[in-house]
C-alpha cells in the first residue's frame, strides 16, 4: 500500500461518484467500475454521470473505466464498496474466495448484508478471508450532495491499523474535506446501520404529522438506542456524541437529502414499501437493515423500541399510526 497502489471504486451511485470526485484531487488514476456501457460512454464524452450529482465534472482522463466489477478488482490493490448493500453478493458474484489476497478493502457502505445479516467488514472478513488489518470503513456524517456542492464536510475513516486509516484520509482529505481516524470499525458500521433505521423512522413521523417536539425526543431515543446495541455488540471505549456517531444520525435524520428519512416520510403518508421504492431513484439502506437488526439482536435481547417499530412496520404490515402511537407510550 503505497501512491502507486491502483484503487479500484465499485459503485456508481451518488456516494460513489461524490468519491470519484474526492479522489481525483489527489490520485493520478481511479478504476471505476460503472455496470452499464452506455453510462460509460456518457461519461466519456460528457464529463459528468448522468443519472447521479450531474453537476459534478469529473476528469476523465485519470479514470479507466470497467462494466465488470471482477476485472476492476483484480487489476487493483485497494478496492472501495460503494453499492448498495443489497446489491453487494451479486456486484462480487464469480469471484474466487482468494480474490482479496493481498488487497486493501474499504467499505463506504452503510448497510448490512441481506440473509447473512453480517456489516460489509464481517462479510469480506468471513466470506473471503480477509484480514481484520485490512479492512476500512469510511463513514460520516457527510452527505453526497453536499460533496458534490463543496459544502465543508467531516469523514471518518476507521481502521484496525492507523497506518492504513492515514492512507485513506490523504486519498480523501481536501479543501472542503476533513478528515479524522478511528479503529472502531465494527461499532462505526454498526451505528450506520442503525442510523439508517432511525431516519427512517423519523421520516414516518414526518409523513404521520408529527411535529419538531416529538421528533427531538425520538431521535434522543435514538442516540441511546444506538449505543446500548453497540456497546453490547461491540463493546470498546468509545463516545457516542462524537460526530461519526451522533452526528451521522442527526444528518440522516433531518437532511432534505437524506434518503432514509424520504422513504420513511412516504410510508408515514401511505405509501406502501413497493410503491416508495419504486419512485425512488436509490436505495434506502434502512428497509434492508431494519429486518437484519431485528433477527441480529434476537441473539442479543437488547432493549430496542425503535428498531422493532421499524420492523413492525415495513415487515409485519402493521399500520404506521398505530405502530408509532404505540412507540410513544416507551419513549422519554
Amino acid at each position: 500500500m503505497n501512491k502507486k497502489s491502483k484503487i479500484a471504486v465499485i459503485g456508481e451511485g451518488s456516494w460513489a461518484t461524490a468519491i470519484v470526485k474526492l479522489l481525483l484531487n489527489n490520485v493520478d488514476q481511479i478504476n471505476w467500475y460503472v455496470r452499464d456501457k452506455s453510462v460509460i460512454e456518457y461519461i466519456k464524452r460528457h464529463y459528468h454521470n448522468p443519472n447521479f450529482l450531474s453537476s459534478v465534472e469529473l476528469d476523465v482522463n485519470k479514470i479507466r473505466f470497467y462494466n465488470s466489477a471482477v476485472d476492476a478488482i483484480f487489476d487493483s490493490d485497494l478496492i472501495l464498496f460503494v453499492v448498495p448493500s443489497a446489491f453487494l453478493q451479486v456486484t462480487i458474484d464469480g469471484l474466487p474466495s482468494n480474490a482479496f489476497e493481498d488487497k486493501f478493502v474499504i467499505s463506504a457502505i452503510k448497510g448490512i448484508v441481506p440473509c447473512d445479516n453480517l456489516t460489509i467488514c464481517s462479510y469480506f472478513n468471513k466470506k473471503y478471508n480477509v484480514p481484520e488489518s485490512n479492512l476500512a470503513v469510511i463513514s460520516g456524517p457527510c452527505h453526497a450532495e453536499e460533496v458534490a456542492l463543496e459544502r465543508l464536510s467531516y469523514l471518518t475513516i476507521s481502521s484496525e491499523k492507523a497506518e492504513y486509516a492515514r492512507f485513506i484520509s490523504n486519498l480523501l482529505d481536501c479543501r472542503y474535506i476533513k478528515t479524522s481516524i478511528s479503529d472502531d470499525i465494527y461499532g462505526i458500521e454498526y451505528s450506520s446501520i442503525l442510523k439508517n433505521i432511525m431516519a427512517v423512522a423519523a421520516g414516518i413521523c414526518h409523513g404521520l404529522g408529527y411535529g419538531d417536539n416529538f421528533q427531538a425526543v425520538l431521535i434522543s431515543n435514538a442516540i441511546q438506542e444506538i449505543q446500548r446495541f453497540v456497546t453490547t455488540v461491540h463493546p470498546i471505549n468509545r463516545d457516542i456524541n462524537s460526530s461519526v456517531y451522533l452526528g451521522d444520525l442527526l444528518v440522516t435524520a433531518y437532511s432534505q437529502f437524506s434518503r432514509n428519512r424520504t422513504f420513511g416520510n412516504m410510508i408515514g403518508k401511505g405509501y406502501s414499501v413497493k410503491s416508495a421504492q419504486l419512485e425512488m431513484n436509490m436505495i434506502a439502506e434502512g428497509y434492508y437493515a431494519s429486518e437484519g437488526i431485528y433477527e441480529i439482536n434476537k441473539k442479543f435481547n437488547v432493549h430496542m423500541p425503535i428498531t422493532n417499530a421499524l420492523y413492525n412496520i415495513l415487515y409485519q404490515k402493521i399500520s404506521p399510526a398505530i405502530e408509532i402511537r404505540l412507540l410513544t407510550e416507551e419513549l422519554r
